[in-house]
């Protein structure tokens, strides 16, 4: 834990700055939540009228676009906080330059890591809330419990930054970022986004019960549809220790790429 020892106004720091660039950039973020919403009504909606019920969580059944619902929130809180760690930190590190102007400064390169870690996070929730209150307008949230998906995105967010926050730094060029897209893609698609876990053979399950959106989803629908809390246990256990793994690896990692 030393690794994380700094002073918390310094990686506020590199969170300020980056709401005073989106003062004149926050159309982008309109993007990331139009993308779930345009699954939403062609999923959700759409191939929803054919489905009809899917099994949800403890054994209930619900519509197809309250299954859909939540996991795509939960996507969006991944892709809202990757995107923050892994493209757009990619660029401040090698065409933009900016954590070597930074490092001039009192900055510390843990006071970094830490401050876009807090900053993909905040930008994952504030599209994922955005999303909750859209699917609640139209009808598809029905209990209190929903307003939990906000700490769930905050944790999911966590987790996926600092998992991208390890990515960055593995990077060697701009082709690699499509390494990228070609673990996440296959990952929405699997991880019971659109189809029940139980559609799968057993051993594509043990799989798909490995990954981490999987985890988000199941914490996204226990709180979007109020039942199924063992799952929501669970799936907080694995992102919240899969998520402290990850920022102690990223640390040392970042540490070393911004010094070298």
């Amino acid at each position: 834990m030393s690794e994380l020892t700094l002073r918390p106004g310094r990686a506020f720091s590199m969170v300020e700055r980056n709401l005073l660039i989106y003062r004149h950039t926050w159309p982008v973020l309109l993007a990331e939540i139009f993308e779930p919403m345009m699954y939403l009504l062609a999923f959700g909606v759409g191939i929803g009228v054919l489905v009809g019920t899917v099994p949800g969580l403890a054994d209930t059944t619900v519509s197809f676009p309250r299954f859909v619902a939540p996991a795509l929130l939960a996507t969006a809180a991944m892709n809202g906080a990757m995107n923050e760690t892994t493209f757009n930190m990619y660029a401040k590190l090698t065409t933009e330059k900016t954590y070597q102007a930074i490092l001039t400064t009192p900055m510390s390169s843990r006071a970094v890591a830490l401050g876009e870690v807090t900053w993909a996070l905040l930008r994952g929730t504030v599209v994922s809330t955005t999303f909750l209150v859209a699917v609640s307008l139209i009808g598809l949230t029905g209990t209190w419990t929903a307003l939990l998906v906000v700490p769930a995105a905050l944790l999911i967010g966590a987790t996926f930054a600092s998992l991208g926050l390890v990515v960055v730094t593995l990077l060697r060029s701009w082709q690699d970022t499509q390494l990228i897209q070609l673990v996440m893609l296959p990952m929405f698609l699997f991880s019971t986004t659109f189809f029940p876990l139980s559609v799968y053979p057993r051993p594509v399950q043990w799989l798909v019960e490995a990954l981490p959106l999987y985890h988000s989803i199941e914490l996204v629908r226990a709180c979007f549809l109020g039942t199924g809390w063992q799952h929501a246990l669970i799936a907080i256990a694995y992102l919240a220790v899969l998520g402290l793994a990850a920022l102690l690896v990223a640390v040392r990692r970042l540490d070393r790429t911004l010094r070298s």
